[in-house]
């Protein structure tokens, strides 16, 4: 238990370079979080829905962290400085990592399959600080959902997407920030699915234009040349 402990506590300064060792790590509202909602979950599992619950709000007391005791979470999980909210059938993998202000948040009872209201999160998914995932919907293997972003459709693996509604980005990310990409946003212009969508449009109306020309070019009257 005590090397598990440690591989954990290393997994998530990997991730965080303002953390100066595990005793640092240890005292995260994220790590802390998570340790009491392992209890929790294994109540809720035993059918003591009460004391999972009383659980779930001590440690939203704690931490300012409100992760319902049904959510099933895997290993290496690494919710960075709090204040989200992970819903009951919620789903995260291996080696998610997840930002302030963030919901993976539920819709209508009567939407769900099964009572699958919230998303899944499969292995190696980053989620930026603000972001909104919403739904039954699924989120890929190493997908990276953009800070602020809104998302309400499932996300390929290895995709990145930003926006609100969330889109994928037009061009490859791994140049930015290769291996992991805190907060999973990319910087640049050229990354944005708004920008890029305009600078299309303004190369097709250009080319509008050069076509107007040549066809204006085409019917303007040559002069005749008088003869000698």
């Amino acid at each position: 238990m005590q090397s598990g402990l440690i591989a954990y506590l290393d997994s998530v300064k990997s991730r965080d370079p303002a953390a100066h060792s595990r005793w640092d790590v240890l005292f995260y509202p994220g790590v802390i979080a998570l340790g009491l909602h392992r209890i929790a979950h294994w109540l809720w599992e035993g059918q003591l829905q009460f004391l999972a619950r009383l659980v779930n709000h001590f440690a939203r007391f704690l931490t300012g962290i409100d992760i319902h005791p049904g959510a099933k979470i895997g290993q290496r999980f690494f919710l960075d400085h709090g204040f989200s909210v992970i819903g009951e059938s919620a789903e995260i993998g291996d080696d998610v990592t997840i930002y302030q202000h963030v919901t993976l948040g539920g819709t209508n009872p009567t939407t769900g399959v099964g009572g699958k209201r919230h998303p899944t999160l499969r292995n190696g998914v980053v989620v930026g600080s603000g972001a909104q995932v919403l739904g039954p919907i699924e989120v890929g293997d190493g997908a990276k959902i953009g800070a602020n972003s809104v998302v309400t459709k499932d996300v390929a693996p290895g995709q990145t997407v930003v926006g609100i509604p969330a889109k994928p980005v037009p061009v490859d990310v791994v140049h930015y920030s290769p291996g992991f990409m805190p907060y999973g946003t990319p910087c640049g212009e050229d990354v944005d699915p708004v920008r890029a969508k305009l600078s299309e449009l303004e190369e097709e109306i250009e080319a509008l234009r050069k076509e107007v020309r040549v066809l204006k070019a085409a019917k303007t009257p040559q002069p005749k040349v008088k003869s000698a």
